[in-house]
């Protein structure tokens, strides 16, 4: 395992004040309790608004398997076995409005989608469900959903929790005993790769994205999920047991944020400059797929 930091923590003012707004529009009409199970009417109504959104942008729209995951496919001749994935979770755990967990994520792949809307860009986006009952709408869409839909995907993206960013130190934790003092502040996004997905994180380290966020990847040589079960508790993971390159995007959770699986995990806690620069490197490293094509 291989961890790697960027560059320097970024500067106060550096994101689009009209993309931040935007991601905190979205994130507060998805945070309301959504659980899959205990808030179904909720869940299926923030279903629905995906599927709309995605759909006024131009995208082809499935709702696959039984726990309504939301597929936006190119509309163009792109070829589906040879797409990139850009997933995130849109339910949250009972009773929390999940503004981190994961509205945050689900507003980035909003943005995401509404910048290649309409390009030629070989990129589909996935808004999974049940994600808190033990990713079965993921397990679901890795298992059955890519062969209905016809799809081979060459990556994918998840963004689990993107949004809270805390600039004092202490603020951070690791999972792991070695930690070093620059990683004692909560100010970066953590992008985590599998032993197939060497090539796509350097892609994304190597980014000429600006402005940037402060990354840290974690780089395995060899499956850690063993050792660090944290690693199997997103969407992530059912593409990583498939052995399908897959990176997972975070802000740590509860390695950093107080509100995790609270009531108090509301919009008002979270930094839309941050979620703004993590928008803008990952669409910047996909836009890289138009003109590089589709590598893993």
């Amino acid at each position: 395992m291989w961890i790697t930091d960027r560059n320097e923590p970024c500067p106060r003012i550096s994101a689009s004040r009209e993309d931040a707004k935007w991601l905190a529009e979205w994130t507060e009409r998805l945070a309301v309790p959504r659980n899959f199970w205990a808030e179904h009417a909720e869940n299926r109504a923030i279903g629905n608004r995906l599927a709309e959104a995605f759909a006024g942008w131009g995208y082809d729209v499935h709702f696959q398997g039984d726990y309504r995951n939301v597929v936006a496919l190119p509309r163009s001749s792109v070829r589906r076995e040879a797409l990139v994935l850009v997933g995130a979770h849109y339910d949250s755990v009972p009773r929390s409005p999940g503004a981190d967990d994961n509205a945050s994520g689900v507003a980035v792949l909003l943005a995401t989608a509404r910048a290649l809307a309409r390009t030629a860009a070989p990129v589909a986006f996935v808004a999974f469900n049940a994600e808190e009952d033990g990713l079965l709408g993921s397990r679901d869409f890795v298992e059955r959903g890519l062969h209905e839909l016809g799809v081979h995907p060459l990556l994918a993206h998840v963004l689990e929790m993107v949004g809270f960013r805390s600039r004092r130190y202490g603020s951070q934790r690791l999972p792991f005993p070695w930690p070093t003092r620059r990683f004692d502040t909560a100010d970066f996004v953590a992008i985590i790769g599998s032993p197939e997905s060497r090539g796509a994180l350097d892609r994304v380290m190597r980014s000429s994205a600006s402005p940037r966020p402060r990354c840290v990847s974690l780089q395995q040589w060899v499956a850690m999920d063993s050792v660090l079960p944290s690693l199997r508790r997103s969407d992530h993971f059912p593409f990583w047991t498939k052995r399908i390159p897959a990176l997972l995007w975070t802000d740590t959770a509860e390695l950093r944020n107080p509100n995790y699986h609270r009531s108090s995990d509301t919009p008002d806690t979270l930094d839309y400059d941050f979620m703004s620069e993590v928008a803008n490197l990952l669409v910047t490293s996909l836009r890289a797929i138009i003109t590089e094509g589709v590598k893993s």
